[in-house]
């Protein structure tokens, strides 16, 4: 049985006076129904990008996106609504996400009555419901966003995302903007959500707890590539990369005593306008060889001996053993 989601080769530059950045390079890989995918790295990595494209906010450069084993971007307009509406996406800034001049039955009812229709009643009705699946009620129907919280107006933000009952959300940095008290009830939320609608998730964060939380896999981006992709808990526990090794070194935690001397990783992200040869990761690599430095290593899959799981790695000097501790 094929993945609900398969993305092959996706590629996305932008183009500047400066000369083109290319913010996403040869991006591969699938999402299962039911099943949280987590993309995570540093701001400006091209994460949102790739949300932007699935979606078709952007035009993808190239590459192939399927999704329930339909190709996208070859179908008719009709067709093309019809796969559309199985997506949902979730933004980063509950502020700006929602029009601030339109009330609840209006935000989340835009969707219903574009694409099925909707009117009067049964409209309002069906917007309570989606209101109610997000933990909010009827009372709240004709306010507007000023008139809630961050995390009201991102649950405001979810029910929209799931009215027309997508197969798939995309939740980019969903709860970033919000305070930690109020992040734990969404993350919640969405596990809730997922287990109740059968939802699968590509989740893009920074935050490797919400990762380690949420995700059932995870995958490390660096200046547009997937540098190491695998199970989240074992990614995590055991990382094989050199960057993802230094992202999980680099956060703080309560107890230091769980994990060495916290590590801060060293040197700056290249330009994305002048990305170096070899490896984008060699000059900030304590691991580098000269090798690194004439070739990109590419993104393969490998069995770990020890475990017998299946790994996904682009790297020349991969490491060895697990950490001491999560991340969280």
């Amino acid at each position: 049985m094929s993945a609900l989601l398969q993305v092959r080769d996706l590629r996305k530059s932008y183009a500047t006076r400066h000369g083109p950045v290319r913010a996403v390079d040869g991006i591969s890989f699938d999402v299962e129904a039911g099943r949280t995918v987590a993309l995570v790295g540093e701001s400006g990595c091209g994460k949102s990008t790739i949300a932007l494209t699935l979606v078709r906010l952007l035009e993808a450069d190239g590459g192939e996106v399927r999704f329930e084993d339909i190709r996208l971007g070859q179908l008719s307009r009709r067709d093309d609504i019809e796969v559309r509406r199985k997506f949902g996406i979730v933004f980063q800034n509950p502020y700006s996400s929602l029009d601030p001049k339109m009330r609840v039955l209006e935000i989340v009812g835009e969707p219903l009555r574009t694409v099925l229709g909707m009117r009067g009643r049964a409209l309002r009705e069906r917007v309570i419901m989606h209101l109610e699946q997000v933990g909010l009620g009827p009372e709240h129907v004709d306010r507007y966003p000023h008139e809630f919280s961050g995390g009201q107006r991102q649950r405001i933000a979810i029910a929209r995302a799931v009215a027309l009952e997508p197969r798939l959300l995309i939740l980019d940095e969903p709860t970033a903007a919000l305070d930690v008290s109020i992040q734990a009830q969404v993350l919640n939320l969405l596990i809730e959500l997922q287990r109740t609608l059968n939802l699968a998730y590509l989740f893009i964060s920074h935050n490797l707890a919400t990762v380690e939380y949420v995700a059932d896999e995870v995958m490390v981006m660096y200046l547009g590539r997937i540098v190491e992709a695998g199970p989240v808990e074992a990614v995590f526990a055991a990382p094989r990369h050199p960057y993802t090794r230094a992202l999980i070194d680099s956060i703080p935690l309560l107890d230091p005593s769980r994990r060495g001397t916290l590590q801060p990783l060293g040197g700056d992200v290249p330009s994305p306008l002048d990305v170096p040869e070899g490896c984008a990761f060699a000059p900030r690599c304590r691991y580098r060889s000269e090798r690194c430095t004439r070739a990109a290593p590419a993104l393969e899959e490998t069995v770990l001996e020890e475990t017998g799981e299946r790994r996904r790695i682009a790297c020349f000097h991969p490491l060895d053993g697990p950490i001491d501790g999560g991340v969280a």
